[in-house]
């Protein structure tokens, strides 16, 4: 090497260590703005001054060389600063340690712009002098390596946990310290915007997590609970059907006989029969109180319910029919008493996802994979209406109590509201970001709760189509008949029970580190990390500052404190 690629070595490892010693010196330092605010980690700080240390050089070397381009880099550099600036917005650093707090403008980013842009030039002009052949890319991804020992560098802002200051963050402890520093920086910064939680109001009624059930050993694809309340089932990849006690959380039985996974499962509107559809083209179904099986639906003289996956099953509401959609493209209807065939419905070009009745029983609604909703007279067998304004499968449907409005949800990512008597779109909801798997109507007919794939579950105001809350969970859902508690599925088999609470205080949130994460057992740690970013950018106060966030962020950071020791003593 050179020497005067030496002296540019020095310079960054010079600013390296300052940037160490900053960090030692102040503290933990926390970035707040109108994204919220987050906490910068020692290693974060380090590589700014690395940064401003590879600046310097190229400030050296531009004016020892008579080089016009470090104007150049500085110019583009600058006009990044002043982009950023005005798609973020206002941005200020707190410092509690020492009790620093202040606001960036458009005009100091485009001097931290400015100083990047110098920063890469003296980078370029050092590979020059090297006699390494790396591209500056190689030279920062090198440095990374030997600085930062490969600690997520590219990730440092949305940290949530590591030094003084994102501790506090992460823990959500909102101490007089950092209160008085945000409302110094919301003074001196008018275009700053943070949410601060007030412990003082009366809280509202908040849907909290209060058991996890475990028992199945694969994926839960459905659920439905007794009408007493007290009971509950669920149908699993696993080929099982499980009863469980819904108050205590205790396993009561399982209902074996499917041959593959179940997709559906149903009790009966006097509680007595239960029946599960299967990927083995079978609907089974059992007696509950004797647990003795019953039959097997068959279609005329094939041992099979469909020529396909059963995909939904359910009672009508006056218990006369069984009716169930499945892949092959067919609804059809059975005989509540006797299991025979009364009907098929033919009309779906694709796979029928999803079915929902009527109150009075009179009126069926299906939804398919061909992107279709239609709407069906239960006497005659005939089609009212077909419905063709989502974009993509139509995976769960639900009717208001009152029979007047269908709410579907669909792969495209929305959530539709119709007139069921005529086939009206009267409004879409838009809020989810992934496929919505599952939605259910509270039985008061003024909440609707839906998931989506991303393990996300929002409740709406079925009027106003006003966001109500937002809460971690899987598809599927279902509420108890008298709206108290709200059950939803999990990863690795299990199943979280919800109650609605006054307050959070001195309540737990049950369950396994791996099940608050909403992971496999033995996921990939860098996924377990990817996993705990993902509900604390749900749950942060400065996202989510209900009081049920609060909660679920500490339980949130428990699971991931007791993961990272588990893997210090594996190491």
């Amino acid at each position: 090497m050179k020497p005067t690629s030496t002296t540019g070595a020095t310079f960054i490892t010079t600013g390296s260590l300052t940037g160490a010693c900053l960090s030692s010196t102040v503290g933990g330092i926390g970035i707040a703005g109108s994204f919220g605010a987050v906490g910068i980690g020692a290693t974060s700080v380090t590589a700014a001054g690395a940064v401003a240390g590879a600046a310097v050089y190229g400030a050296f070397k531009g004016i020892t060389e008579g080089d016009t381009v470090v104007f150049g880099a500085m110019g583009i550099g600058a006009v990044g600063g002043v982009g950023f600036s005005s798609v973020v917005g206002g941005i200020g650093f707190v410092a509690p340690k020492i009790g620093l707090a202040f606001g960036i403008g458009s005009m100091p980013m485009a001097g931290i712009g400015a100083v990047v842009g110098l920063a890469a030039y003296g980078v370029a002009k050092l590979l020059d002098d090297s006699e390494f052949k790396e591209t500056p890319m190689q030279v920062f991804e090198r440095m990374e390596e030997k600085v930062l020992q490969m600690d997520y560098y590219t990730a440092a802002l949305i940290e949530l946990s590591g030094d003084d200051i994102s501790q506090k963050f992460a823990a959500l402890e909102i101490e007089d310290d950092l209160n008085k520093l945000k409302y110094t920086l919301n003074n001196n910064s008018p275009q700053v915007e943070t949410n601060t939680v007030s412990l003082t109001n009366k809280l509202p009624l908040t849907w909290q997590c209060v058991k996890t059930l475990t028992g199945h050993s694969g994926a839960i694809n459905a659920v439905a609970i007794h009408p007493d309340g007290k009971t509950l089932i669920s149908g699993s990849d696993d080929r099982q059907v499980n009863l469980w006690n819904l108050k205590t959380g205790k396993f009561l039985y399982t209902f074996s006989g499917q041959a593959e996974a179940v997709l559906s499962v149903a009790i009966s509107p006097d509680g007595k029969q239960i029946i599960s559809g299967s990927v083995d083209r079978k609907i089974s179904s059992w007696q509950l109180e004797t647990k003795k099986y019953n039959r097997t639906l068959s279609y005329l003289n094939s041992p099979y319910s469909h020529n396909s996956f059963v995909n939904a099953v359910v009672y009508s509401p006056d218990d006369r029919m069984i009716i169930s959609g499945s892949t092959d493209k067919t609804i059809r209807i059975w005989g509540r008493s006797t299991g025979n065939i009364k009907r098929t419905l033919n009309g779906h070009t694709d796979a029928v996802l999803a079915i929902a009745i009527s109150s009075d029983s009179t009126t069926l609604v299906s939804g398919g994979a061909d992107k279709t909703i239609r709407i069906w007279d239960l006497q005659t067998g005939q089609q009212r209406f077909i419905l063709t304004q989502h974009l993509a499968a139509v995976n769960t449907l639900a009717i208001t109590p009152n029979n007047q409005i269908f709410v579907s949800g669909s792969t495209d990512t929305t959530i539709k509201l119709w007139n069921l008597q005529t086939g009206e779109l009267i409004r879409t909801l838009t809020g989810h970001i992934k496929d919505v798997l599952s939605i259910v109507i509270h039985p008061n007919g003024n909440t609707l709760a839906s998931s989506s794939k991303d393990g996300i579950i929002q409740l709406w105001n079925l009027h106003t189509g006003e966001l109500l809350e937002t809460f971690s969970g899987f598809s599927p859902l279902a509420f108890s008949s008298d709206g108290d508690i709200l059950i939803s599925g999990g990863k690795s088999g299990t199943i979280k029970i919800w109650e609605q609470v006054q307050s959070t205080e001195n309540l737990s949130i049950i369950g396994e580190w791996w099940e608050i994460l909403g992971v496999n057992r033995n996921t990939h740690p860098h996924d377990v990390k990817l996993a705990y970013r993902q509900l604390a950018r749900l749950y942060h106060p400065d996202i989510n500052n209900s009081e049920s966030a609060k909660a679920a962020m500490q339980a949130v950071n428990l699971a991931y404190h007791n993961f990272q020791t588990l893997m210090n003593l594996v190491k």
